[in-house]
C-alpha cells in the first residue's frame, strides 16, 4: 500500500510518501533535492492544493494506492474551507486528479492526533509526569498560525481521534490583565476568540497591547525588525535572548495564557489519559515552557479541579511530521470515517 499524505497548514503544506506495510509506516525518500522524508510548500504561494499535489507529484510519479490530507479547517462532506487560506479543498476533486476512488479529508489537528500513536518517546518533552499508568481520554492543543485543538478517546483496542474548532471559542480572561487584553482586541476584531491570543498572530496581539497600554518601552531597534521582518519571529527571538523586556513580558504572558487554555481543554476531555501540546510554537519555546512553572501554574489553576488536572500528564511534541503520520495512518485504515 502506498500513501500520499498531506499536512496542509495556513503557512506551509507538507507531502509526503509512505508504504504501509503490516501496521507500520515506512516512509519513502523524495528524490530530486527535497530534503528528509517530506517535502514543504509555502502554502500562501499556491492558489489551491491541487496545484501543490501536482508540483509534488511532477517530481514524485510513483503510482499510489490511498491518500489522505489533514487540513487546517472545518470539513464537511469531504469538503473544507481552509481558516487561514482562500482555499476550498474538496476531496472528490483531489481523487479525480490522482486517479483513486476516494480521498481522505480531515482536519489537521485530527491527523496530529492519530500520528501520536506512531511517535517515539525521543519526540516528547514532558512537563508532567501525572499519575503512573494514567489511561482515559486525552486532548490535544496545538498553537501554530492558527489554533487547533482535538480529543482522543480510547475505544478498547486504540485511541480515536475526536476533531473540533475549539479554538475559535470565545477567549475567556482570567485577571485584569487579560480583560484589558479583551477590550484592547475587541476594539479592533468585534468578537475574540482564543485564536486571536493563541496562535503567531496571537502573540503579536499581546505585544501590541502591552507596547500601546504602556505596560512595556519599544526600542527602535526592535520596532526596525518587527517592521521588516515575521514579527512573531523576532519577538520570541529577542524574549529568549532576554533582549527586551517588553518581548519578554509578551511570551511569559502568552505562555500563560495557552497554559490556561489547554488546562480548559483538558477539563472539557476529562483528559485523565494526558495532554499532549503540539503546532509550530511549543518547540521552539520548550526551554521557556520547560524552564518555569507558568504552563503548569496556569493549567493547573482551576479550582476545585486542580487536584484532577495535577494527575494529567502533559507533553510537548516535538516532531514536526505528526499530522503526516496521523494522514497516512488514517489513510492506511480504511475503516476511518473519512472514506
Amino acid at each position: 500500500m502506498t500513501i500520499l499524505a498531506g499536512d496542509i497548514g495556513g503557512t506551509n503544506t507538507r507531502l509526503a510518501l509512505f508504504e504501509s506495510n503490516g501496521g507500520t509506516l515506512d516512509p519513502i525518500l523524495v528524490p530530486r533535492g527535497f530534503a528528509n522524508e517530506s517535502a514543504t510548500f509555502p502554502s500562501g504561494n499556491y492558489p489551491n492544493l491541487e496545484a501543490i499535489v501536482s508540483k509534488f507529484r511532477s517530481i514524485h510519479s510513483q503510482p499510489i494506492t490511498h491518500a489522505c490530507f489533514g487540513i487546517a479547517g472545518p470539513v464537511k462532506h469531504g469538503r473544507c474551507q481552509a481558516t487561514n487560506l482562500p482555499w476550498v479543498v474538496d476531496a472528490q476533486v483531489l481523487a479525480t486528479s490522482l486517479d483513486l476512488a476516494t480521498v481522505g479529508l480531515i482536519n489537521d489537528l485530527e491527523a496530529n492526533a492519530l500520528g501520536i500513536a506512531v511517535l517515539q518517546p525521543t519526540d516528547f518533552v514532558t512537563l508532567n509526569s501525572g499519575e503512573p499508568d494514567a489511561d482515559g481520554n486525552a486532548a490535544l492543543i496545538s498553537a501554530g498560525t492558527g489554533l487547533g485543538e482535538a480529543g482522543l478517546y480510547w475505544d478498547g483496542r486504540a485511541y480515536r481521534s475526536i476533531a473540533s474548532e475549539g479554538g475559535h471559542a470565545d477567549f475567556a480572561p482570567r485577571d485584569e490583565l487579560e480583560i484589558d487584553l479583551l477590550r484592547y482586541l475587541m476594539a479592533q476584531f468585534g468578537r475574540v476568540s482564543w485564536e486571536r491570543v493563541l496562535s503567531g498572530s496571537g502573540l503579536y496581539n499581546i505585544y501590541k497591547f502591552l507596547r500601546d497600554t504602556g505596560r512595556g518601552t519599544e526600542p527602535d531597534w526592535l520596532s526596525a525588525e518587527i517592521q521588516h521582518q515575521n514579527p512573531p519571529s523576532v519577538i520570541t527571538q529577542a524574549a529568549l535572548a532576554r533582549e527586551s523586556i517588553l518581548c519578554e513580558l509578551t511570551l511569559d504572558l502568552f505562555i500563560s495564557i495557552y497554559g490556561a487554555e489547554a488546562g480548559n481543554l483538558a477539563l472539557t476531555m476529562k483528559a485523565t489519559g494526558g495532554v499532549f501540546i503540539g503546532g509550530g510554537i511549543a518547540p521552539k519555546i520548550i526551554e521557556q515552557i520547560n524552564g518555569s512553572t507558568t504552563f503548569m501554574d496556569a493549567f493547573t489553576a482551576k479550582g476545585r479541579m486542580a487536584s484532577l488536572l495535577k494527575a494529567m500528564p502533559v507533553r510537548v511534541i516535538l516532531n514536526d511530521k505528526t499530522a503526516l503520520l496521523g494522514a497516512a495512518v488514517a489513510a492506511s485504515n480504511r475503516s476511518h470515517s473519512v472514506f
